[in-house]
């Protein structure tokens, strides 16, 4: 079911990471992509998992959000791995890898391959002891912004996406949208919001969450109030806004730091993980009903109070 909606949290007490040092954009390799041209959506239903799948349109920055919530799950929320035994272990672990060392070094992630879908199988295993916040499979789906642009004006997915969005699996949407492009975007939000409808889901009892990508574009790296941000999607996505207030969708908006630009690149110039956090605990709670910084029940906070 749908929680509440976030509020946007100011930045002025985050710990900032610096990258470690900045190296050549790394080529992309096929190695990286898991290609599901031929998905079965019956082998799909069968899968223990949560499915969370972005949608946005090209360079919206899903692949900067995905990136970075992966880094916040494994470097500061628990532990986060491959799913042993499911088709694409391997290539899981090469795009962690690569997802890992390019953000530390401040190298953006590179586009997605057309008609392919970025699939990593993962367990996420919170560090936080209560057992009510337990651990829970992830398989996270982010496509092509190309890909997404097919469906204006009544046009379809390509075979590999339809097939999960048919699929009768737990799914999670969050749909990213630029701060300079939002205004740009409104349309082709309410397709896919459109499309969702079409696939039997329900908006109502789905979580789906708006995310309004590359705010440090604003000149400023938090918003004041949860005001703002209302206002923001109010003027720039106003059949947008009218979707999330009648169904009661989540918002919240992103930054991964201060970019730097030149030599025709962007690189990060000082990382923070302060809006991953945000969008990491929303996707959990979404999911478990619990947050990851739950304190306990009575008793779990009577035990965990003696073995400090």
């Amino acid at each position: 079911m749908n929680n509440e909606n976030l509020e946007p949290l100011a930045f002025d007490n985050e710990e900032r990471l610096q990258p470690l040092s900045f190296e050549p954009q790394k080529p992309v390799t096929e190695d990286d992509f898991v290609p599901l041209t031929k998905t079965n959506t019956t082998e799909i239903k069968s899968k223990d998992s949560n499915f969370v799948f972005f949608f946005g349109t090209s360079k919206s920055g899903k692949s900067v959000i995905l990136s970075s919530m992966l880094y916040y799950l494994s470097s500061q929320a628990g532990v986060l791995r491959p799913k042993i035994g499911t088709p694409n272990t391997r290539e899981a672990q090469v795009l962690l890898s690569n997802f890992f060392e390019n953000i530390r070094q401040g190298i953006l992630p590179g586009r997605t391959t057309r008609d392919q879908v970025t699939r990593l199988d993962l367990v996420f295993e919170p560090n936080n002891r209560s057992k009510k916040v337990v651990p829970i499979n992830l398989t996270f789906l982010e496509t092509s912004g190309e890909n997404h642009n097919e469906i204006k004006r009544g046009g379809s997915y390509h075979s590999s996406i339809d097939s999960y969005i048919s699929a009768n699996i737990p799914l999670t949407f969050i749909i990213v949208t630029g701060y300079e492009s939002a205004h740009k975007e409104d349309t082709v939000i309410n397709e896919f919001l459109d499309e969702l409808e079409r696939k039997g889901k329900n908006l109502k009892a789905i979580n789906v969450i708006l995310v309004v990508s590359k705010w440090d574009k604003s000149g400023k790296m938090n918003v004041v109030n949860a005001d703002e941000l209302d206002q923001f999607i109010n003027e720039r996505l106003s059949r947008t806004s009218q979707r999330i207030d009648t169904y009661g969708l989540s918002k919240t908006y992103y930054t991964i730091g201060d970019i730097q630009s030149g030599g025709g690149e962007e690189r990060i110039g000082l990382l923070s993980l302060a809006t991953a956090e945000i969008l990491s605990k929303w996707l959990y709670h979404s999911i478990v009903g619990y947050d990851l910084d739950y304190e306990g029940t009575f008793w779990e906070r009577i035990k965990f109070s003696l073995v400090k």
